[in-house]
């Protein structure tokens, strides 16, 4: 007769959480995580986090290791040292342990009361990591917001749009939203301590003077902006000279194999991983360009149905990001046959093949992948198509999300050719004249004007400053939607 298996004791999992909150007896979050600079979403999110009035839970999404746990572990140095809240009144708790293998939430945090001899509910902060790995957790944390009142509880999970779909469903006025995404190229200045590189105009914003950036040495930006196009997507990577050494160790073996090996297929049942792993490494070859099932389908060897699933789940991971087509009138097609996928991290590229240099014939896609990724979350407008016509092609447009009509046009070139050449911006200009746009925007390698053309002015910005602007406006429109 095989031998009964003992449980997990109560003493096995309170050492567990202890060693997970060394606050409780130091007062200090890890010395690792401190020492770390804080990204420039800290602000939005601690305000999330310290908002106790509003009884919500807040859902941290994001892809994996752009930092979410770091901001979590930020979030309760905040609160221990500048809202002075009690150190055994502050638990943090990674789901993913084997430990705590299907445990209800109510119970983890009932333990974690247990471990400090704090049994009273109130007042607390409890912060679950990896929340997407307890089935139907969701229905657990709406119970929690309803059962505690006066506890504030946040949860972060790397399976954004999964997460989001469940949160929509179960915790609608119960749950707030706070998207991570990958280091935009204006934390990566931030973060790099590069700021000297940038100059400004002013302009007043959210009371206060903001600048609106440009550049006084662009040589030195646009090779940070490759550096960014290869390396600059997690913090972790920016500053290790060794990682970026190896990223398929770190970026594909520790991010890219744990999506498509463990998250995706424990989320969604996917038998076939090896046909997952082949048909992602092909969507990063084609970042950027306009593709259609058939074409998918049949240089993956992967079915229209099953090829279908393939890219909601890459998008549920945060990995790729679906574009749809209009025509030069600003009119989406009827059958959404042709679209494009752009990495939401540019980076991922250099992972499963090798880092760019400034020259490389596959730069311009990921130059266009780069100031996609910029634009992935500003929550004023909808998500940017782009436009294709018989006789020409837009790169990026943004629709008004009340008419859905074009409201600006953009096209993506590495180059100083559309500078002199009135040729390279026909098309352009073609598209702002059909909608009634006064103006177009093109990107250029290092040069900046202005021209008028056909009644259409033509301002021309180089790509580096383009994408530190988006990824600075981007901050600026959410801090602004909290005031």
């Amino acid at each position: 007769m095989a031998n009964k298996l003992l449980p997990i004791s109560n003493d096995l999992i309170f050492k567990r959480m202890r060693f997970e909150n060394p606050w409780w007896e130091s007062n200090r979050i890890e010395e690792e995580y401190e020492n770390l600079e804080r990204r420039l979403y800290y602000d939005l999110f601690f305000k999330l986090v310290e908002e106790v009035d509003i009884k919500r839970a807040v859902v941290l999404m994001g892809p994996r290791r752009v930092g979410k746990t770091v901001l979590m572990h930020h979030a309760i140095h905040g609160l221990l040292h500048e809202k002075k809240i009690r150190n055994n009144k502050i638990c943090f708790i990674t789901i993913e342990n084997p430990l705590y293998l299907n445990m209800p939430l109510d119970q983890l945090f009932q333990m974690a009361r247990q471990a400090v001899q704090n049994d009273d509910p109130r007042g607390w902060y409890v912060f679950f990591d990896e929340i997407q790995y307890l089935k139907e957790w969701e229905v657990h944390l709406k119970l929690l917001v309803d059962s505690y009142p006066q506890t504030k509880f946040i949860v972060s999970g790397s399976a954004a749009a999964a997460l989001k779909i469940k949160s929509n469903e179960s915790g609608a006025g119960r749950f707030t939203e706070f998207m991570l995404p990958p280091l935009t190229f204006h934390e990566y200045i931030h973060l790099k301590q590069l700021d000297h590189l940038i100059i400004d105009s002013t302009v007043n914003w959210v009371g206060k003077t903001i600048p609106y950036f440009s550049t006084n040495n662009i040589e030195a930006l646009n090779k940070h902006f490759v550096n960014y196009i290869n390396y600059g997507g997690y913090p972790e990577v920016i500053f290790s000279s060794k990682i970026q050494s190896n990223l398929a160790r770190y970026i594909k073996g520790d991010i890219i194999d744990k999506v498509l090996l463990r998250d995706l297929p424990s989320l969604y049942g996917i038998q076939n991983v090896q046909e997952l792993n082949s048909f992602f490494t092909m969507l990063v070859y084609y970042t950027g360009n306009e593709l259609s099932y058939e074409a998918l389908s049949e240089k993956s060897g992967v079915n229209k149905p099953t090829l279908k699933k393939y890219l909601e789940y890459l998008e549920a991971a945060f990995l790729i990001k679906m574009i749809h087509r209009i025509d030069d009138s600003g009119k989406k097609f009827t059958r959404k046959t042709c679209f494009k996928i752009y990495l939401t991290n540019p980076s991922l590229r250099s992972a499963l093949f090798s880092p760019l240099e400034a020259t490389d014939n596959m730069i311009g896609a990921m130059v266009e992948t780069a100031i996609f990724a910029q634009r992935l979350h500003r929550e004023s407008s909808i998500a940017p198509v782009y436009a294709k016509w018989n006789k020409g092609e837009i790169d990026m447009i943004g629709l008004s999300s009340k008419t859905l009509k074009p409201q600006w046009a953009l096209e993506i070139k590495w180059s100083n050719r559309p500078v002199e050449k009135i040729e390279e911006i026909k098309n352009l200009i073609s598209f702002c004249n059909k909608n009634k746009l006064n103006e177009g925007y093109i990107t250029t390698l290092d040069q900046w004007d202005q021209k008028e053309v056909n009644g259409i002015k033509i301002n021309y910005i180089p790509c580096s400053v383009y994408a530190y602007n988006v990824g600075f406006r981007t901050i600026g429109e959410k801090l602004r939607n909290l005031e």
